[in-house]
């Protein structure tokens, strides 16, 4: 039985505030370029307006091994379509307007004001913003606080820069939020019906560094993560001591945590920062 070709689309709406749904917009359209050239898929966005988008209803399935490892080699095709620098936001999207889980997202406007380095980068932009308002919010104190400001020194010094994975140029375009659930898992996805396949939601896109989503992966788990890593790996080789920079990578997602939650994701960002030091 073919499918019904007058029936409409199943879909999903959601609200939230301007900026937010126009950051995730602009970010599913900028990953969703990255299709034709072998990458991930991606939720199909379907329409938007101020305050409200919507995308296609797709059906959830439990993940295999055979399609985390072919998601893993999709992903890694996706990073390799690039940013042109750090902060990059996706294009249409006023950097003002750039939000993550409803807090601002430091975006870079343009190239002349972006850093060469990640490490300065990743401090400043991805990482210092949210310990700072968890501070201000009581999920970290003035000791945490002094210990985080010696590990943002490190890492904005270019203590711990490493290369981008080997089909990557100098800036990865990556999803910005790619924790466990933000990938659906379905076999209905649109053009590859039958064939389960990793599809990515919600995302915070910008150019960055692709280890920061492979890392974010595994911070609060993703099912078959090593058979992702390993298809990730084999067409795009991840740079030497890739697995010593986990915590690394993890901290941006940890501190956005701590400055929503509070509570035990706060102990978990200052286990983080202690290691890098």
């Amino acid at each position: 039985m073919s499918a019904c070709q007058t029936c409409p689309v199943p879909a999903f709406r959601k609200t939230a505030t301007p900026a937010a749904i126009a950051s995730e917009a602009a970010s599913l359209r900028w990953l969703t370029a990255a299709v034709a050239d072998g990458g991930a898929a991606v939720v199909p966005l379907l329409t938007s307006g101020a305050g409200w988008l919507e995308t296609r209803r797709l059906r959830p399935v439990p993940a295999s091994a055979v399609a985390a490892e072919a998601f893993g080699r999709e992903l890694a095709r996706t990073h390799a379509t690039g940013a042109q620098w750090f902060g990059q936001a996706p294009p249409g999207l006023a950097v003002a307007d750039a939000r993550l889980a409803e807090l601002p997202h430091p975006m870079v406007a343009t190239a002349a004001g972006a850093s060469t380095s990640w490490g300065a980068f990743y401090a400043q932009s991805r990482v210092g913003p949210y310990v700072r308002l968890a501070r201000d919010r009581g999920a970290l104190d003035a000791d945490d606080a002094c210990l985080l400001d010696a590990a943002l020194a490190r890492i904005a010094a270019g203590t711990f820069d490493a290369a981008q994975p080997g089909l990557c140029g100098a800036v990865a375009r990556i999803h910005g939020d790619l924790w466990g659930g933000n990938v659906l898992w379905s076999d209905d996805f649109p053009g590859s019906e039958g064939t389960l396949r990793g599809v990515l939601i919600d995302p915070a896109a910008h150019g960055g560094h692709a280890e920061t989503d492979l890392a974010e992966l595994a911070l609060f788990g993703s099912p078959f993560l090593e058979r992702t890593l390993g298809g990730y790996h084999e067409v795009s080789p991840l740079a030497h001591g890739w697995r010593g920079r986990v915590g690394l990578h993890q901290l941006h997602m940890l501190a956005v945590h701590a400055a929503l939650f509070g509570g035990g994701y706060g102990r978990q960002t200052m286990r983080a920062a202690r290691a890098l030091l």
